[in-house]
Parts: structure tokens; sequence; C-alpha cells
């Protein structure tokens, strides 16, 4: 790792997640296998997009990734996605979908607006826990954005 990236740190992660188990156990993850991270949570589509909004007017911390669930209240997780790409602001935060469905037409959806990465939550903790070490590797330490998009 060179010392730019490492400077870098701490890496905002801004979780899409309804369901407050689940945003738990990703936090938990993350945070403990990446302690230079943090998890910015919130609940709906609407939110996500208002604090995206926020981010790209310089008034939000800009997230260095988003995980995204799909089945959200309120705005569903396709339409932010598509509000995060049609965004130059915004455009090159990768984002990860992290949701229960393994239906092929929700990968499909997601990889046709431009998800980054498509990955279904296990029944599993110790499943969860090693997914989120391997996301949090390659996304919050191995993988390198454009400077100043941070």
């Amino acid at each position: 790792m060179t010392a730019d990236i490492l400077e870098d740190a701490p890496r905002l992660v801004l979780h899409v997640e309804d369901d407050g188990d689940h945003a738990e156990l990703v936090r938990t993850c993350l945070e403990r296998h990446n302690p230079e991270s943090r998890v910015h949570r919130v609940e709906d589509g609407a939110a996500a997009i208002d604090y995206l909004t926020r981010t790209a007017g310089g008034s939000a911390e800009r997230p260095y990734l988003i995980l995204l669930d799909l089945r959200l209240p309120k705005v569903d997780g396709l339409e932010v996605l598509r509000a995060v790409r049609a965004s130059r602001d915004l455009s090159s935060i990768p984002v990860v979908v992290l949701t229960t469905s393994d239906s092929d037409s929700d990968v499909s959806s997601a990889y046709e607006n431009h998800a980054n990465g498509y990955l279904v939550k296990p029944d599993d903790f110790s499943a969860l826990d090693t997914m989120m070490k391997d996301l949090g590797d390659y996304w919050l330490d191995w993988n390198v954005q454009p400077h100043g998009r941070h």
C-alpha cells in the first residue's frame, strides 16, 4: 500500500438498509475488520438520496463506498443506484448491492444500472463476517479511487 492510500483513512461507508438487525451486524463486522472505516446508516431510499444530495453539495461527508439494499421503503434501491450514477458528483462512488435477493432479474437490473458488485447476504453470521472482511479488504483497503474523490 502506498502512503497516499493510508493517509485517506478513515473511510466512510454509507449503508442503505431498512432492517436494523442486518445493519448492526454489517456495521459490527466491517468496523471490526476495518477499524479505519466508519459506517453511516440510512433506513430508506429517500434518506439515501437526501444524504447523497447533501454530499454533492458539500454539507455531508462523501462516502468512500455505498452498500445498498434493493428492497427499501419510500424509494427502492435501484432508484438510488440510478440517482448515484446520473450525478456527475457521485457517479465515481463504488456501489455494492448487499441484499437477500438472489433473483436473476435483480442481479441483472443492478448490473444494468452500473452496480460495482452484487452480494447476497448469507444467513450464517460466520459467513457474513467473512464476506464483510473480504469486502472491506477489497473496497476499503486495496481499491484505489480517483484522486480527490474521497
